[in-house]
């Protein structure tokens, strides 16, 4: 949300911004292995004696004999609260990846940080049998989210236009590894990460919705029907600028997270370009393809679903006639996902397996004055490394929005949002859980085309 003014005013032909010194180099004469390896060790301490402090005994009596037998077991599938195993997990590996990236190191280097901070934690953060759900989610959904947190960290950086407190509170509030960093060893690591002048796109929606449509299966929480929400949408590396590539793992990433006044966190999801190459169709056609990693998280209400996979696709711009630009994504792929009812009335309505997933977005955009935004996610839990036998899942989820900008930067959206759970498994049968909803927002906009780019 703190990205959202940094674009220039919708109605006012962006001024180019002056080129930033490329400080890869500095960065990396100034990289340290043994800070972030420190930091992770420190950060996990600190997080065990609060967890101990705060829930007791007796999952943080970590002792020597403890370690000894973690490193000796097993790794299992647990059931801890869904909010912690599926966004407590990756948040605290979003933190190990920001302590390797804040030290200067590059995103490989990144995610064996990650990794390594999620089995120390599995093996002597807790007593409890090391897990390899707690696994992929911090080490590698960790890994994802915490990318994203650093690129935006570091954009806010680079905006010079903002006074210097407010760039340094801002970076720190996004990715706290960076302003830690930065604060806590002088102007070693000072240097900002150089973005390469991306085109991105920002959008901060303001305001409420209301149900129009609900079956809770087994769900016993009660449904609010009316909720004010609170929604943070970014897309960072858009295709089509000249001289912009692809070389460096999340060049080109989206990042959305939604907080609503009925349960807190309402989706919070994130997907990078990982490997690949930027591509043109003739003079109309410019997009990206390649390899991305995923990790979502959404919770409508009636049940929760989150995954951390991977998926091949493309997202690119399509220049179409009558002032009119299409932006399209399109990915299919693997994760290893999560989803379960909330407050279920049922036994074991709390399953993990391999799932396929699959992605299609558009933006239709109109000049500067409007834009249509059609995006569905589709992921099918199957019986492969699942924890409940028998357990098949599809889960569907269709965000639709028109925005119309009204004065500079400043637009009204009407969204409508659906989500749908269809669960057979054994102890629960046939479930159907769905909720739709209706909305009407304030809308910050960001780049002066809803992201489209000229060229």
């Amino acid at each position: 949300m703190l990205l959202a003014p940094l674009a220039h005013a919708a109605d006012e032909a962006p001024a180019p911004r002056p080129a930033l010194p490329d400080l890869s180099a500095t960065i990396a004469a100034n990289r340290s292995y043994w800070i972030p390896a420190g930091e992770i060790v420190v950060f996990d301490f600190l997080l065990n004696r609060f967890d101990k402090e705060h829930f007791g005994c007796c999952d943080f009596d970590v002792t020597a004999r403890t370690v000894r037998r973690n490193l000796r077991s097993s790794w299992v599938v647990d059931h801890d609260p869904f909010t912690v195993n599926q966004l407590g997990h990756p948040y605290q590996g979003s933190m190990y990846h920001g302590f390797a990236r804040a030290s200067g190191l590059d995103y490989w280097e990144g995610l064996a940080y990650t990794v390594a901070g999620s089995a120390m934690w599995e093996i002597a953060g807790e007593t409890t049998t090391p897990s390899r759900n707690d696994q992929i989610n911090t080490g590698f959904g960790g890994s994802f989210l915490g990318e994203a947190l650093f690129r935006m960290s570091n954009l806010v950086l680079e905006h010079k236009s903002l006074t210097p407190w407010i760039r340094e509170v801002a970076a720190t509030v996004i990715s706290p590894p960076v302003g830690f960093n930065r604060a806590a060893f002088g102007n070693r690591f000072d240097s900002v990460f150089p973005s390469r002048d991306p085109i991105y796109f920002s959008r901060l929606q303001l305001g409420f919705s209301g149900q129009a449509q609900a079956s809770q299966g087994r769900s016993t929480t009660h449904l609010s029907p009316n909720e004010g929400l609170a929604d943070f949408f970014m897309e960072y590396g858009l295709p089509g600028k000249k001289d912009y590539d692809y070389s460096r793992p999340f060049d080109y990433f989206t990042f959305q997270a939604t907080a609503s006044s009925a349960n807190g966190f309402e989706n919070v999801m994130t997907r990078g370009l990982l490997l690949g190459h930027d591509y043109r169709i003739g003079s109309d056609h410019r997009g990206v393809l390649g390899l991305f990693g995923n990790y979502d998280y959404i919770a409508p209400q009636t049940y929760r679903v989150s995954t951390t996979g991977l998926t091949l696709g493309s997202t690119a711009q399509w220049r179409l006639p009558h002032d009119l630009d299409l932006l399209t994504t399109l990915g299919a792929g693997l994760g290893y996902t999560a989803a379960g009812t909330v407050r279920s009335s049922g036994e074991n309505d709390y399953n993990y397996g391999v799932a396929p997933q699959a992605i299609a977005s558009m933006r239709l955009i109109f000049r500067e004055r409007a834009a249509l935004d059609v995006t569905m996610r589709e992921h099918f839990i199957t019986r492969v490394g699942g924890a409940a036998a028998g357990a098949r899942e599809n889960i569907a989820r269709i965000d639709a929005a028109l925005t119309w900008r009204v004065y500079k930067q400043h637009g009204i959206t009407i969204k409508y949002l659906g989500n749908r759970r269809d669960v057979r498994a054994s102890g629960l049968g046939e479930l159907v859980q769905q909720r739709s909803t209706i909305g009407l927002f304030y809308t910050l906009l960001g780049h002066d085309r809803f992201g489209a780019a000229e060229w």
